[in-house]
């Protein structure tokens, strides 16, 4: 019950969409609620597109000020194209798009800024029976009654937790990118517009859909194009090189926008031209600053610890193939309210109850992309309308 946590204090760790997801419902059971985002500025224009699952958009549908139908941009058909832009094969499917900045700017408006602390590193915690105390690089430090760990794949919890627990390299990178509909010719938008579009190719594929434009426009022409294209790349030195940004800096995780070097900025917009059906190539061509996302399986033995959870890619990073990363940190936040919301106040054993489903969740979510990726970047059987291969976090279509 709600009046089982009044009084009471909730520390999230991290300030992204799963965390601000957490921090709301949390604020929701009466907890005083404070999170703790490292990086110093907002999370402003982090990422492209996100596809929106019925769990990303439970808060919008049920408590949000906001409307999905306000934030999001949607298509009806799922489409493979082929080398010279035709048609391979197209299903009736519905779905429905965001961006990250779009999400995370309206879940943040709806928590508030006066709980939500900026440039706080959570380096270490400790706890007892009673409480958490987190220890911040700044000098802070904080007590909770109940902490949630949602700070992504390079989690603080989970190398305290599991220190000897490693990212596993799936043997590809995501080329990520967005690109102002209206830039564009009308082909590539009438193929585009109203699709969920794959164009594959050996060893690779690349998946596009519009997402809103950066001042929030829905309307063709208004829209950005998004796509994550999957290339392989040999572990060691090759991806390392790869990785290496602008400034000398190992990027193992992503690199950002403008700090890809130029030479492989160059030969992945060659290869477009040559692999890719001409509306992807297109659209992968006047991307004017084109990232990079390593692909990984991460996956963890156990998300709770007494008075702590670990939820979203803290816990489990899954490959993009299913859509579902937004949407699992959604769901371990939802069903973590659940099962506090029935717990009388007893935190440690809400967080017990919670932990075993998520868990086979996300190790069924890491195996099933895991197999999707294998598919397209090694055996080569992605078949254009596979059902299997459709996006969902519970199963395909689901």
């Amino acid at each position: 019950m709600v009046d089982s946590y009044k009084g009471l204090r909730a520390a999230v760790v991290g300030g992204s969409i799963g965390g601000l997801t957490s921090a709301l419902l949390l604020r929701g059971l009466g907890f005083t609620v404070d999170v703790y985002e490292r990086t110093p500025t907002p999370l402003e224009n982090r990422g492209g597109g996100i596809v929106l699952q019925p769990t990303t958009m439970k808060w919008f549908g049920e408590r949000s000020a906001h409307r999905i139908e306000e934030l999001s941009t949607v298509t009806h058909h799922v489409r493979y194209l082929g080398k010279g832009n035709d048609v391979l094969h197209d299903d009736p499917v519905e779905w429905r798009y965001s961006s990250w900045s779009t999400i995370y700017r309206s879940l943040l408006d709806d928590f508030g800024t006066d709980r939500y602390h900026l440039g706080e590193f959570c380096a270490g915690f400790d706890q007892d029976a009673d409480s958490v105390t987190l220890r911040f690089v700044s000098g802070r430090s904080e007590r909770a009654d109940l902490v949630v760990f949602a700070d992504g794949i390079t989690s603080t919890a989970r190398r305290r937790m599991f220190p000897k627990l490693q990212r596993l390299y799936s043997g590809y990178v995501g080329w990520r990118g967005t690109v102002p509909e209206r830039h564009v010719s009308e082909e590539t938008r009438r193929l585009l517009g109203d699709a969920l579009t794959y164009s594959v190719a050996r060893d690779a594929h690349i998946v596009l859909y519009p997402i809103p434009g950066l001042d929030g426009g829905l309307q063709e022409g208004q829209r950005l194009l998004n796509y994550v294209w999957y290339r392989n790349v040999p572990d060691g030195p090759p991806l390392h090189e790869l990785t290496t940004d602008l400034r000398g800096f190992d990027c193992p995780v992503s690199v950002h926008p403008g700090q890809v070097q130029r030479r492989y900025v160059d030969e992945m917009r060659a290869a477009a031209e040559e692999l890719l059906a001409p509306a992807a190539a297109e659209t992968v061509l006047r991307t004017e600053q084109p990232y990079l996302q390593v692909v990984f399986d991460t996956r963890i033995p156990a998300m709770a610890e007494g008075r702590v959870a670990i939820i979203g890619d803290a816990a489990f990073a899954a490959r993009p193939h299913a859509a579902a990363g937004t949407a699992k940190a959604a769901d371990d936040a939802w069903t973590l309210y659940e099962h506090l919301s029935t717990a009388g106040g007893d935190i440690p054993s809400a967080l017990k109850r919670w932990e075993p489903a998520q868990l086979q969740l996300g190790n069924q979510l890491i195996d099933r992309v895991a197999e999707m990726g294998h598919r397209s970047q090694v055996a080569g059987t992605w078949t254009p309308g596979d059902p299997d291969l459709r996006f969902g976090l519970y199963g395909p279509g689901v």
